[in-house]
């Protein structure tokens, strides 16, 4: 790249010279059977509206696949997003696991690894859905194993494959409310919430049957968990943009 180079000021130098001009975001992925042409194997896979959401807030999406607990790769990194998908192990909050859930061990080894060091390294961190509760139990928390058994009804998930509209109410003056307002609307699917908050976490979002829809670190560092999935408007990324903003 030659000297009259003017892009912006780069973000992330590469070992080899090459330059990043945008915040670069790592996303976990899933790690599922998966099928493509004539194959049906185990896949390390995201939903495309993440990559998107992410490019349309200004960075560059890069996925992490599950890879054991070795955190090194936060390095290549600017922020974390901790994707939705399985049920945390409760084994991790001590209980037993009920009949409803479902859970993948081996991203979890890898999740709660990378958002310890996240936290440590004071990376901008997203969680997202499942991300919000790894986060919570990252942080000493414990989550509702089943919520309808809770709330009664299931609305946060009302079939498979089908997300429930709802109506978050947001604290003023949290972090939430300053990107999107002291109300927003979010595409949940869930099926368990935060019970215990985690060391040092304040819930800052609640839908009408008052599960904790949000939380956030208060301080200087951006670590925010939404309950909803906001990758689902990949036009609507103002919660993006304030994680690539936090990279600045």
């Amino acid at each position: 790249m030659g000297s009259n180079d003017s892009r912006p000021a780069t973000t992330r130098n590469g070992g080899d010279g090459r330059r990043c001009s945008r915040p670069v975001i790592g996303i976990t992925s899933y790690l599922e059977k998966a099928s493509w042409g004539v194959w049906h194997t185990d896949a390390a896979l995201l939903p495309r509206s993440y990559v998107d959401s992410v490019r349309n807030a200004g960075g560059v999406p890069v996925l992490l696949p599950p890879a054991g607990e070795d955190a090194d790769v936060l390095s290549a990194v600017d922020a974390l997003v901790l994707a939705g998908g399985a049920d945390v192990e409760p084994e991790r909050y001590g209980q037993p696991a009920q009949g409803k859930t479902v859970t993948r061990p081996e991203r979890d080894a890898f999740e709660f690894a990378l958002a310890r060091a996240a936290l440590d390294r004071g990376l901008p961190v997203l969680g997202v859905c499942r991300g919000m509760q790894v986060l919570t139990v990252a942080l000493g928390g414990s989550l509702i194993q089943h919520l309808p058994d809770r709330v009664g009804h299931t609305g946060h998930q009302p079939a498979p494959g089908v997300y429930g509209p709802s109506r978050v109410a947001l604290a003023g003056g949290s972090r939430l409310a300053g990107i999107l307002g002291t109300e927003t609307k979010g595409q949940c699917y869930h099926h368990q919430a935060v019970d215990r908050l985690g060391d040092g976490l304040a819930a800052v979002g609640w839908a009408a049957d008052g599960t904790i829809e949000a939380v956030e670190l208060p301080g200087d560092d951006f670590v925010v968990g939404v309950q909803w999935h906001p990758e689902q408007d990949t036009q609507e990324v103002r919660l993006f943009a304030a994680l690539v903003a936090a990279c600045r």
